[in-house]
């Protein structure tokens, strides 16, 4: 029996170093929100998503996304801080919450949108 290896999937939360830093952005290991697919993650090595928290002082964050996992856990999506890593180099791993509510990453990937300004 041949054991599929794990590659991040859009929606997916994943464990992820943010070593180094600078200035104001993440570190150490948090989880992020994958926005790229799974085919794109694989082929490259490199994974596109958004850092979450449970920092309480984002809950004034126009930026941040606020929500609830399964377990009444709450947590941010930080849609100003998009992030890619070579998810491979910095070990990431499925986050025990697994994967984000639908709702959620609609509304991460609408507001990513309006900042980037990608499409109106």
């Amino acid at each position: 029996m041949i054991k599929e290896v794990w590659v991040p999937e859009r929606g997916e939360i994943i464990w992820i170093d943010y070593n180094p830093q600078s200035g104001r952005e993440m570190r150490d290991m948090h989880p992020m929100l994958v926005l790229s697919p799974k085919k794109f993650n694989n082929r490259t090595g490199i994974v596109i998503g958004l850092p979450m928290t449970t920092a309480e002082y984002n809950d004034n964050n126009p930026f941040a996304i606020k929500f609830q996992n399964s377990r009444g856990a709450v947590s941010y999506v930080l849609t100003h801080q998009p992030k890619s890593f070579d998810w491979r180099k910095r070990s990431a791993k499925i986050h025990p919450w697994k994967k984000i509510p639908e709702e959620v990453f609609a509304d991460a990937c609408e507001r990513l949108n309006k900042i980037i300004m990608l499409s109106e």
